[in-house]
């Protein structure tokens, strides 16, 4: 293989069968329960980077259903996505993400910088209520639960929740081991097409782990709680923020 050819075929690794395809990502009724709660503001503040900025000590725990995505698969994923600004403007910052499919942790860290980790999430209806389960590897490290259905939910509040924009820190180490590429990057979510929305009564069960420490943002009082399906396309990211610079 020529460098003409290295060059022209590289985009992921390994170089000759890559980890996930090209995009763009397209998911299909791509199905989330997000239960909303407030925490502990000062352990909030220490682990959210500058120089994004945090307004309420509010923690959004996520699980979501990709039962049909393009290039990625079937899957399902969780994690916590914390809302704060930059530059003024209002959006989330991904802390943590556990997921059980190789393509989407790869694609996921190597492309954008999402913090993902292999874990085993679900999410499904259960009777009348809607469950989200976190293993991490034996143990249960988180529980949500919500009513099924019991409110349709403002349309228009949900989707405008969903365009707003979302922040990562993207690392990627050097050969020696320290940071080649520490960068905040923003990204948003695109062609949104919602086909429904739900709230109702919640619970949010966290589990201290050592190497999955949902916990250390603790529960203190659930704020709401939304059960949404829609259509997506994941937009590509653009660096925004370089802290070796």
């Amino acid at each position: 293989m020529t460098e003409n050819e290295v060059r022209e075929r590289a985009y992921a690794m390994p170089l000759t069968s890559p980890a996930f395809p090209l995009g763009p990502y397209r998911f299909y009724h791509r199905e989330y329960l997000i239960i909303t709660y407030r925490t502990d503001p000062d352990k909030l503040r220490a682990l959210v980077p500058e120089p994004l900025q945090v307004d309420e000590p509010l923690v959004k725990f996520e699980f979501i259903r990709m039962a049909d995505s393009t290039g990625f698969g079937d899957y399902t994923e969780s994690g916590q996505v914390i809302p704060v600004s930059f530059q003024g403007r209002k959006g989330g910052y991904t802390h943590c993400m556990f997921l059980d499919d190789h393509p989407p942790i790869a694609g996921g860290r190597e492309l954008w910088g999402f913090p993902k980790k292999l874990a085993k999430p679900t999410l499904r209806a259960d009777v009348d209520t809607m469950l989200g389960t976190l293993d991490y590897g034996s143990v249960r490290i988180a529980t949500g639960t919500m009513g099924y259905k019991h409110k349709v939910a403002d349309a228009e509040k949900v989707k405008a929740s969903m365009l707003t924009p979302t922040w990562l820190i993207k690392i990627i180490p050097h050969v020696d081991g320290t940071a080649r590429i520490c960068e905040l990057v923003e990204y948003y979510l695109e062609d949104v097409d919602l086909h429904g929305a739900w709230t109702g009564p919640a619970s949010l069960t966290l589990a201290s782990h050592a190497l999955a420490p949902v916990a250390e943002l603790p529960v203190l009082e659930i704020v709401s709680a939304s059960h949404i399906i829609a259509d997506l396309t994941l937009g590509m990211g653009k660096v925004v923020h370089d802290y070796l610079a």
